[in-house]
């Protein structure tokens, strides 16, 4: 399904969102609640995605299910208010993603959390172990940290003589934190000089590049929420420095940026539909294996190269799954 046709759906299904489906059937409707990390313009396809894979499976929003929106917006300190507000109104189950999932685990232990994608459950604590994760949460795992070294090496075949590389990291967001680790140590294999860009808040970001002055090539920027909804921001500072970048988001380099590998978020979350619709048939979430994606995506802006002056070697070219041009 194309991007459009998932926004097109995101609008059809969700009508008068977020509060139409609860209006209309109050008390009568299983509850899913949504709490997004960004907004709906960023999450938006993700999100219509689940929307429709449950739909499949008979839980049809309004009719047979009832989903409680709620938008974080990109600030961190709302994941915690969110989940809370979740527990008090007992939805039946909380789905969420990435830096919110810790939110949600320590406000219950009791409502079944799915999470549509975190970068590591097993090393952030999230779960015990991936096939029994135990207590009331599981969900799909992007494996982002172990990823890390995969997309430096791609980013060296596109930029050959690099030597500095810059990676941009929300420092309060702890995977994010690991996959910033893992990044460090390929790019030491590479023989390459790093500079970290830390921040915790949208505001930090554009300071963040100004502090760079020509000390980097590059930019690796990590998986993190907080990114993501800033998304546009951080190419356009990165495209103004000309800076080539990666990613594991797609999206990035839909809205302009250089490179990203990792999974498909939409593919994710059409996965979770199939968490939430067992657990809504009483399976016990922590008997649900955490599933890891088996499938890597390559994406390439061609534009954005030719904008920097980089020659995609056809290598690449031929074996990316999306080449924008």
């Amino acid at each position: 399904m194309k991007r459009r046709d998932f926004i097109a759906l995101l609008g059809g299904a969700t009508g008068g969102w977020p509060f139409v489906a609860r209006a209309q059937q109050p008390g009568k409707l299983p509850v899913i609640g949504y709490l997004g990390t960004a907004t709906t313009s960023t999450q938006g396809p993700w999100v219509a995605a689940l929307v429709q894979r449950l739909r499949e499976l008979g839980w049809i929003e309004g009719q047979t299910v009832a989903i409680d929106y709620r938008w974080a917006e990109g600030r961190p300190e709302r994941f915690a208010e969110i989940a809370a507000e979740f527990v008090r109104l007992k939805v039946d189950v909380i789905v969420t993603v990435g830096g919110a999932v810790p939110a949600a685990k320590q406000a219950t232990s009791v409502i079944p959390i799915v999470f549509a994608a975190a970068s590591d459950p097993v090393g952030s604590g999230l779960v015990a172990r991936l096939e029994r994760p135990g207590g009331n949460i599981t969900g799909l795992s992007i494996q982002a940290p172990d990823l890390a070294g995969k997309r430096l090496e791609l980013l060296h075949e596109v930029v050959q003589d690099l030597r500095r590389l810059a990676i941009l990291v929300n420092v309060d967001y702890s995977a994010a934190v690991q996959e910033m680790g893992e990044a460090q140590a390929a790019a030491a294999k590479l023989g390459l000089e790093v500079t970290t860009l830390e921040i915790r808040r949208a505001e930090d970001i554009a300071p963040a590049f100004e502090t760079l002055k020509g000390r980097a090539e590059a930019l690796y920027v990590t998986a993190d929420p907080l990114l993501n909804t800033y998304r546009i921001r951080i190419i356009t500072l990165a495209n103004i420095a000309r800076l080539p970048m990666i990613s594991a988001f797609q999206e990035i380099v839909e809205s302009g940026g250089l490179m990203s590998y990792g999974p498909d978020n939409r593919d994710l979350f059409r996965r979770a539909g199939d968490y939430v619709d067992k657990i809504l048939r009483g399976a016990k979430p922590g008997e649900l294996p955490v599933e890891q994606p088996t499938k890597f995506d390559l994406a390439i802006n061609l534009t954005t190269a030719k904008a920097l002056g980089l020659t995609i070697p056809q290598t690449l070219l031929a074996t990316a799954d999306e080449v924008i041009e």
